[in-house]
C-alpha cells in the first residue's frame, strides 16, 4: 500500500461507550426538568378539579343539569368530574414521587458527605475558577494572615478551619448553615408524605351521610356512590353501613358572630353536635363534631355537612323592659276592644227599646 493511498484513508473517529439504557433511563426519570413538569402537570390537574365542579361537592346535580350535552360528554370521558380519583391523576403523583426518590437517591450521599466531611483544602486553580473569585495581596508573616483571615470569618458567623500543607500552603475553610444542603431532602420527605396520604385517602376512603337531631341514636351510616350518566343524569346512590358502635345526638348548639343578630347561616361562627358513642369494646364516651373541627374516631371522620333549622330554640332571653311595654299594649288593646263591643251592644240594644218608648 502507498504513501498516499495511507493518507487519503480516513482515520477512524473514537466514539466514547454510551451509557446502558438503564442507566440512561435512571438519569431521564432523575433529571429536575422531568421533576419540575411533572409537577406543573399535576398543578394543572387540581385547577381543574377547582374549576369543574366534583361530583362528590353538594350541588353538583344542579351543575351538571346546567352543562351542555357536548361538555357532559367530553367532561365524563376525560373523568373530570372525578378527577383526584383518574387513573392520569395517580400516574403523575406515582412518577413525581419515583422522581423525588431517584433525585434523592442520586443527590443526597454527596450532600452528606460534605455535611460531615467538607471540602476544607483546595488548589488556587480551583480556587480562581470558581464564578465568585476575589485575590488580595497582603504582607507580613503567614501565620498571622491566617489568625487575622481566621477572626475576620468568625466574625461574620462562619466555622473556620485552617489546614496547612507540605508544600506551604494554608487553607483557611469558613462555612456556615451547612445543614442547609439537606433542607431539600428533608421537602422530598415531606412531599412524599403528602403523596402517600392523598393515594392512601382517595383509594379508601368513602363518602357517607348520617342525620343526627337531639336524641336521635343509630348505629349506621349511609354509603353514597354516585352515578354520572349522560343519559340517566346524575344519581346519589345511598347503602346502610352498620357501625361497630352506636352513636346518639345529646346537643345541638350554634354560635354566633352577632349575638344579637339573626340565628340565620350568614351569621353562624360555629356548630357544635355533641356525640354520645357507645362502643362495646372501648365502652361510652362523649365526643364533640364542630364545624371547623371534625370528629376522628376508630378511623371515621364525622364532620358538619348540612343543617337544618327546625326552629326549637334551648333558652329565650327576653328584654324586660320592653316584654312589659308590649304586655301593657296588649292590655290596652284588649280594654279598648271590650268598651267598643259594650258599646255596639248598648247601641244594638237602645234601637230595639227605642221603639216602645
Amino acid at each position: 500500500m502507498s504513501t498516499a493511498e495511507e493518507t487519503l484513508r480516513a482515520k477512524e473517529v473514537f466514539r466514547p461507550k454510551s451509557d446502558p439504557i438503564v442507566n440512561r433511563i435512571i438519569d431521564f426519570l432523575s433529571s429536575v426538568r422531568v421533576g419540575v413538569v411533572t409537577l406543573c402537570t399535576l398543578v394543572v390537574f387540581a385547577m381543574i378539579g377547582m374549576l369543574v365542579m366534583q361530583q362528590n361537592v353538594e350541588g353538583f346535580d344542579a351543575y351538571f343539569v346546567s352543562l351542555t350535552p357536548a361538555e357532559k360528554t367530553v367532561f365524563g370521558a376525560l373523568g373530570l368530574f372525578d378527577i383526584y380519583h383518574s387513573w392520569y391523576f395517580y400516574l403523575a403523583l406515582l412518577f413525581l414521587s419515583l422522581n423525588i426518590i431517584l433525585a434523592s437517591i442520586d443527590r443526597f450521599p454527596s450532600a452528606w458527605s460534605y455535611v460531615v466531611k467538607p471540602k476544607a483544602t483546595a488548589t488556587k486553580g480551583w480556587l480562581l475558577g470558581r464564578r465568585e473569585h476575589e485575590t488580595i495581596e497582603l504582607t507580613g508573616d503567614a501565620d498571622h494572615v491566617a489568625k487575622n483571615i481566621e477572626a475576620s470569618l468568625k466574625a461574620n458567623g462562619l466555622k473556620t478551619t485552617i489546614t496547612a500543607d507540605n508544600n506551604g500552603t494554608t487553607t483557611i475553610f469558613g462555612q456556615s448553615g451547612k445543614w442547609n444542603r439537606l433542607g431539600a431532602y428533608i421537602v422530598h420527605v415531606a412531599l412524599l408524605t403528602l403523596f402517600l396520604g392523598n393515594f392512601v385517602f382517595y383509594t379508601t376512603s368513602f363518602d357517607a351521610d348520617v342525620r343526627m337531631i337531639p336524641g336521635a341514636k343509630t348505629d349506621s351510616i349511609q354509603l353514597i356512590r354516585y352515578n354520572v350518566d349522560n343519559n340517566v343524569g346524575f344519581k346519589k346512590d345511598r347503602y346502610n353501613v352498620k357501625l361497630p358502635f352506636t352513636m346518639e345526638c345529646t346537643d345541638i348548639q350554634q354560635r354566633l358572630i352577632d349575638e344579637n343578630g339573626p340565628i340565620d347561616v350568614t351569621n353562624t361562627l360555629d356548630w357544635r353536635t355533641q356525640l354520645k358513642i357507645d362502643d362495646p369494646q372501648y365502652g361510652v364516651t362523649v365526643e364533640d363534631a364542630s364545624l371547623n373541627k371534625p370528629l376522628m374516631y376508630r378511623g371515621y371522620r364525622f364532620f358538619q355537612a348540612q343543617t337544618i333549622p327546625i326552629g326549637h330554640a334551648r333558652t329565650i332571653v327576653l328584654d324586660s323592659s320592653t316584654f312589659a311595654a308590649s304586655i301593657c299594649a296588649c292590655a290596652w288593646l284588649r280594654a279598648a276592644s271590650a268598651v267598643d263591643c259594650a258599646a255596639r251592644a248598648f247601641s244594638h240594644c237602645w234601637r230595639d227599646v227605642s221603639p216602645l218608648s
